[in-house]
């Protein structure tokens, strides 16, 4: 079996931070939540061709360069969680590029619409919707999930468990999880938690920079529009009304930072599209925020005691050892 990932003090702090914030600041609800700020992705469905010359859309291939080596090769063999947990490893299939998975933040799904005698196809890259108000990092019990003043809502690999309450919490059930890595095989490795969870972040350190997103940058057809949300959004009213195009992501759970625009409606694209683990719908989305209650946010939160006890247990104890060590 691999050798475990060494506990970090860095590590240590990073998830006793989360812990106090959660536990100590409380999770809040919308109840006063900020106006939407940052930036805004417009998806022009119409102007996807799929890259039939390459291999990989351009897209989903910049994507990949970027963040491919970013997931950790997990530990082997890979704990069984008890009594029936389902390990999630995609570590030997890092070449799906069809769907979602940890290796994989955004791929390009096909549609074919009948209509007028003739069918249609479409090509539509998805990804993280970066909702506005996002239930999945509001109820992450150990904060490890963080909508940015940018517009990212980012996982932090250094705080997830691995638990995949972002994934049951999201309308698209957008993160994806690979077993064998994180935190949880420093506690109970078979019981707590189940590796990381993954998905888009919007290439949040390149936009702190005033740089596109790469998925942005590397397409050669413009699909993809980003910028300050105000512009964003005028442009996207602005080509629906133009075009009688349909908008979707504006209100879709409470609004997001997406938003796609497409000449059909979006109920002809779901009836279409394949859909399932990975393969997001264009369901229509109630505000997933609005459904949650204080009993379910005590019930999220419960695990943090047990768990913040026995991380900083072993942290502790590793810790010590490493300071005799040094001592000698």
């Amino acid at each position: 079996m691999s050798e475990s990932p060494k506990i970090s003090r860095r590590g240590f702090l990073k998830v006793a931070g989360g812990v106090a914030i959660a536990a100590g600041a409380g999770i809040p609800g919308t109840a006063g939540a900020k106006e939407p700020r940052g930036a805004a992705t417009l998806i022009d469905i119409g102007r996807c061709d799929g890259c039939p010359n390459y291999e990989i859309p351009l897209c989903v291939a910049a994507c990949r360069e970027r963040y491919l080596s970013r997931v950790p090769e997990p530990v082997d063999p890979i704990p069984k969680l008890f009594p029936r947990g389902k390990v999630e490893d995609w570590s030997k299939r890092k070449n799906v590029f069809d769907r979602l998975t940890p290796y994989n933040r955004i791929y390009v799904q096909k549609a074919a619409v009948s209509g007028d005698g003739k069918v249609r196809e479409f090509h539509i890259p998805r990804r993280c919707m970066h909702c506005d108000h996002p239930a999945c990092a509001t109820l992450c019990p150990f904060s490890a999930n963080k909508k940015h003043e940018n517009g990212a809502v980012v996982i932090d690999p250094d705080l997830c468990f691995g638990g995949a309450k972002c994934r049951d919490l999201c309308p698209w059930a957008i993160p994806q999880r690979q077993s064998g890595i994180g935190l949880y095989l420093h506690i109970l490795p078979t019981l707590a938690g189940n590796g990381v969870l993954f998905k888009c972040d919007l290439c949040h350190e390149r936009i702190e920079k005033n740089e596109l997103p790469v998925c942005v940058a590397a397409c050669h057809r413009e699909v993809m529009t980003f910028g300050p949300r105000e512009a964003v959004f005028a442009e996207a009213e602005k080509r629906a009304a133009e075009t009688g195009g349909f908008l979707y992501g504006k209100n879709e759970n409470g609004g997001t930072s997406t938003l796609y625009l497409s000449p059909v409606p979006f109920e002809k694209l779901n009836g279409v599209i394949e859909k399932g683990p990975g393969k997001p719908h264009f369901d229509p989305v109630k505000p997933r925020m609005a459904e949650t209650n204080a009993l379910a946010k005590a019930v999220l939160l419960s695990p943090l005691v047990g768990l913040a006890a026995a991380w900083f247990g072993t942290a502790v104890a590793a810790s010590g050892s490493e300071d005799g060590k040094g001592g000698k």
